[in-house]
């Protein structure tokens, strides 16, 4: 695995994590990119577009576009991801306690 899939996996995880802490699961992808570069993972908007539609690939969330703007939806297969109840490849698993 090269450093780019590590922080491929770490960046899905903060995604995740990002949607299980909103009201109803659910937030946009700028508000996203923004979680996201708090912790450490500047990225272009592109990426994240480019991750959220992973992500809903493995229905870990659902994506809905209106313009400019999409909105991410948590699924119950992905809060169980960003708990660490199951695993994905290509998902980090969420370190004990985080």
């Amino acid at each position: 695995m090269t450093f780019k899939d590590y922080q491929a996996a770490d960046r899905r995880l903060v995604l995740l994590k990002g949607l299980e802490a909103s009201v109803q699961y659910r937030a946009n992808a700028f508000l996203l990119r923004s979680f996201a570069d708090s912790v450490g993972h500047v990225v272009s908007a592109d990426t994240i577009e480019t991750d959220l539609a992973w992500l809903a690939e493995q229905a870990l969330l659902s994506v809905v576009s209106s313009g400019s703007v999409t909105v991410a939806t948590l699924t119950t297969r992905g809060l169980d991801v960003a708990t660490g109840r199951a695993t994905v490849p290509g998902v980090k698993r969420p370190e004990p306690g985080a």
